[in-house]
């Protein structure tokens, strides 16, 4: 029964009358609802998909809840997803209507897309079906992403901000649409670009997210990837879609800047020599990366980034290639134009791009400058009108902000300057003025008011410019002549009676003469200009001379509020008298209120690039119109103000004049006094810190000195008790016992040994004194490496060393009186034996043997003596060293002293410490006290709180219990 029912519907021959679609559709609708095998509802979804291009209304109206019910019940099954997408796309996009509609009448258009509106807002009804849709995307198979694409397009078409709404707030919507441009498959990816572009139309919000999902970095790669500039349509996507997330967009802008993507625009724009045969697709993908960069360094964007672009732009060498494209041949006429467009809007008041701009010069013999051959075109009557536009612009922008280079545009006016045998600039707007095309008239008399805006010294210069109008005649200057013009048109080809012409010398004449009284007093001075200007503002023109009547008003407001009195004739308050007779007070303030009403007056004011429908139109400026726009409302004042009024605000401009000149001198000697104070305080700084390196270093050099001069008497000290200990050790010996043979041998023997013990002290006394050099050395060396800290130790180990070399001494004392007391002892004994009575025959030999041994007992009590006083010399040189046992032994009481000090002064602050962590304690009491009774009256206090605080509290003390243990360890 199924399959006779789709053989119905899909084209069989039905054996009775044929439903009719509305019937068919909802037969179909039934069975998608009704049926519950799936191969039945996807063969009725398929079948309603065949129908919805013709029956459009009848399956958006009948079928549209049941496919949103499918895509939402079998999301297993790929292919019934891709029908019901598919029918949705067909019944909500317009496109195929209005392919197929052209013919068609255009009510029967709107109708088309009234109808796709319809469904999408039927569709949009429910914000949960956006929602599906973009979790549907996230389906990789082909048959379900790329309807999914296209009908989330056709959606953000007819209903942009409501999607976009929906999408916004949709956890990680735009993540997921970004992940279309990662797609493999050129058909999805080609799509997702489509999709973003109608997603990021005016919606600051979106736009941000999509350059923070990295759209910048892949779309420049694909750029890239499909051959830049020669590339296909999808380069031409990706562009728009860039020019969408940086169009009025500072975040934007200034992330691309920050991520260094300007540089990487550079290599789009590099040209070769053979520039014919260029693709339209080429020009398109040109002309948007153009329009790109002028979206980064659009006048609109805040100065600051702008001029951040611009900087980035000529590091990168990106506006020497805009230049290259500028000077190159058959480059097409529409991308020489937005080129010249671009390059304007790169140097308009940057300085640096200002003139590297003045130093281009274009590939001609001899070459020129880029300035001269775009000012050439300007003033050529044959070159298209936006081209001629174009380089008006780029005039403009590079004398915007630029006094250098006005300086250099009015100096080849000069007379000193004019160099024959080459055309200049100033030549060619001066031909351009005075041409018989009015065009060019216009154009040449703006370019040269941009060369006088806002520069006083350059409207003082161009009034020493002389012209030679003919044959026979003397040279009138350019001011003169430019007044000529506006009252002898007649006379010189009529050429000053076209509007265009007429509406241009007097924009000149009015910002040449604005703010510079010098200029004011020549033009008043030529006797013809005043009567002219009054004559123009009291007749009764026509509706195109109305504008002419109001630039005249405004000429001669100028030269009544910028007039010095100097010409007698015509003073202020003269000039006023005869608005009064001749015109009228109110009746010159109409017609000066002319200029502002002009219809093309507002449109020159919104945007500074001069942009023209036809040059018939091309009649203000914008720099201009903000002149009209500060002098109109003074200009009435002064024409309404009394002489007496006039005399006050005199004395009042002059008063604060002065009072300006003096603020200014206090204002610079403040400045100075400022830059001077901060010049002392640099000083002050750089000595104080000079100062204290100083101190630093002659406090470590005493500290060094004091320790090489501690180490040095010790060293010296330590060194005089072992030579003392030395020399005291001669004393031991050399007493003669009695008369007795073997006595007085051992005697000898003894001598001889001390004698030799003698001559080894002698030469261990040397090699000590050697041993202190060289130890006096080391220790000067290590004294420039010892630490403050290693004074306690020595101190302890010299007072050890001098008690050993004290109880040494004593030994030695005791030995030396031993020694004496057994010399007194043979010396009684050896007179005992003398007086004893002898034998007669020995008494001979016995007497001698004495004789000799009193000659030999003799020599060794001289020797004895000598030996003495080797060792009162000892004795004194110990008393010696005893005092500076003593001196050491003071030094180091008053160390110890120090170091007692140093203990109180520890222990007193470990009692402060002590008493801040009881005040501590205290305070975490009262705190944890108040935390309760906040308990207590129902409030809620965090726990995280308490246990941070009670956290903190154990910390603390654990810390205070470890500084107590260290500090206990070092004692």
């Amino acid at each position: 029964m199924t399959m006779n029912f789709f053989r119905g519907v899909m084209g069989g021959q039905p054996a009775g009358p044929q439903p009719t679609g509305a019937e068919t559709i909802h037969k179909l609708c039934d069975r998608v609802a009704s049926s519950t095998l799936l191969e039945d509802r996807r063969d009725a979804v398929r079948a309603l998909k065949s129908l919805s291009k013709k029956y459009r209304l009848e399956v958006g109206t009948q079928a549209m809840d049941h496919l949103v019910h499918i895509l939402q019940t079998d999301r297993s099954d790929s292919e019934i997803l891709g029908y019901a997408l598919d029918t949705l796309y067909n019944i909500i996009c317009n496109d195929e209507e209005e392919e197929q509609d052209e013919s068609e009448d255009e009510n029967a258009q709107k109708q088309e897309e009234d109808l796709g509106v319809l469904f999408t807002d039927k569709f949009l009804g429910d914000s949960e079906n956006v929602t599906l849709l973009l979790t549907l995307l996230e389906e990789f198979d082909f048959h379900v992403r790329w309807p999914g694409v296209k009908l989330l397009t056709a959606l953000l078409k007819n209903q942009c901000n409501q999607v976009q709404g929906v999408i916004l707030v949709s956890p990680m919507g735009v993540s997921r649409l970004m992940d279309l441009l990662a797609d493999s498959r050129e058909v999805i990816r080609n799509d997702g670009l489509l999709l973003l572009q109608q997603l990021t139309k005016g919606n600051a919000a979106i736009q941000k997210i999509v350059a923070f999902e990295n759209a910048f970095e892949r779309l420049l790669d694909i750029i890239t990837e499909e051959g830049s500039s020669d590339g296909g349509i999808v380069v031409e996507d990706c562009l728009l879609l860039l020019v969408n997330l940086l169009k009025n967009n500072s975040s934007n802008q200034n992330f691309f800047k920050e991520g260094s993507y300007i540089q990487r625009m550079k290599p789009w724009f590099e040209v070769g020599d053979d520039n014919s045969g260029w693709s339209a697709q080429k020009v398109t993908n040109l002309h948007l990366m153009l329009q790109l960069v002028r979206v980064m360094v659009s006048p609109v964007n805040s100065p600051g980034a702008t001029s951040s672009c611009q900087k980035s732009m000529y590091q990168c060498g990106l506006l020497q290639q805009l230049c290259t494209i500028l000077m190159a041949t058959g480059v097409p006429a529409d991308i020489l134009t937005e080129t010249i467009n671009t390059v304007s809007e790169v140097i308009r008041g940057s300085q640096i791009n200002q003139d590297y701009f003045a130093s281009v010069n274009a590939p001609s013999n001899p070459p020129r400058p880029a300035i001269v051959v775009l000012l050439m075109s300007m003033v050529n009557e044959r070159q298209p009108f936006v081209l001629r536009c174009a380089v008006l612009y780029c005039f403009q922008c590079f004398l915007y902000k630029n006094q250098k280079g006005q300086g250099e545009i009015v100096a080849t006016l000069l007379p000193s300057t004019i160099d024959a045998n080459s055309i200049s600039a100033g030549q060619l707007l001066c031909g351009g003025l005075f041409s018989a095309d009015s065009l060019s008239n216009w154009c040449a008399a703006v370019a040269l008011a941009h060369a006088l805006q806002d520069n006083l010294t350059q409207k003082e210069q161009l009034l020493r410019v002389q012209l030679a109008t003919s044959l026979g005649k003397p040279p009138v200057s350019l001011l003169q002549q430019c007044t000529n013009i506006l009252s002898q048109g007649d006379k010189i080809n009529r050429r000053g009676s076209k509007v265009q012409t007429r509406v241009g010398l007097l924009m000149l004449l009015c910002t040449w003469i604005s703010n510079c009284p010098i200029a004011v007093t020549h033009f008043l001075h030529n006797q013809e200009n005043v009567p002219f200007l009054t004559g123009q503002i009291s007749e009764n023109l026509g509706e195109d001379e109305r504008l002419v009547q109001g630039l005249c008003a405004l000429l001669l407001g100028i030269c009544i509020y910028y007039n010095d009195n100097s010409l007698e004739n015509y003073t202020k308050e003269k000039l006023k008298q005869l608005i009064e007779k001749r015109i009228g007070k109110e009746n010159f303030v109409e017609k000066l209120g002319f200029v502002t009403k002009h219809e093309l007056y507002s449109r020159a004011a919104q945007k500074p690039q001069p942009v023209f429908p036809s040059p018939e139109q091309m009649l203000f400026d914008h720099e201009f119109t903000k002149l009209v726009k500060e002098l109109e409302g003074v200009i009435t004042k002064a024409v309404h103000k009394t002489s007496e009024e006039e005399k006050k605000e005199e004395e009042v401009k002059k008063t604060l004049e002065q009072h300006d000149s003096i603020v200014i001198q206090y204002k610079d000697l403040i400045r100075d006094q400022d830059t001077q104070i901060q010049e002392l305080r640099e000083q002050v700084s750089t000595l104080s810190l000079n100062s204290e390196q100083m101190q630093n270093q002659i406090t470590q050099q005493q500290s060094q000195i004091q320790q090489h001069k501690d180490q040095y008497n010790i060293l010296k000290l330590k060194l005089g008790k072992d030579s003392q200990g030395l020399s005291s050790s001669h004393g031991e010996g050399a007493h003669v016992n009695g008369l007795h043979s073997e006595e007085l041998s051992q005697l000898r023997e003894e001598v001889e040994e001390l004698r030799r013990q003698h001559t080894l002290q002698h030469t261990q006394l040397s090699d000590k004194d050697s041993l202190i050099n060289t130890l006096r050395c080391g220790a000067a060396a290590a004294a420039q490496t010892a630490e403050g800290g290693t004074g306690g130790s020595d101190n302890t180990e010299l007072l050890g060393e001098v008690e050993s070399l004290r109880s040494r001494v004593q030994a030695q004392c005791a030995e030396i009186s031993q020694l004496q007391t057994e010399r007194l002892e043979l010396i009684r004994r050896a007179e005992a034996v003398s007086s004893a009575p002898a034998s007669s025959s020995e008494s001979s030999a016995d007497t001698v043997t004495v004789s000799e041994l009193e000659s030999r007992l003799a020599a060794q009590t001289t020797e004895a003596e000598r030996l003495k006083e080797e060792c009162r010399g000892l004795r004194e040189g110990h008393a010696g060293l005893e005092q500076q046992l003593a001196s050491a032994q003071s030094t180091v009481a008053i160390e110890q002293t120090e170091k007692t000090k140093l203990q109180q002064e520890v222990q007193e602050s470990k009692k402060e410490q002590d008493d801040l962590l009881m005040l501590l304690a205290d305070q975490d009491q009262k705190i944890l006290n108040l935390k309760q009774r906040l308990r207590d009256l129902g409030e809620t206090i965090d726990e995280d709180e308490d246990e941070i605080d009670a956290r903190d509290q154990f910390g603390e003390d654990d810390d205070d219990d470890d500084e107590e243990e260290d500090e206990e360890n070092n004692d």
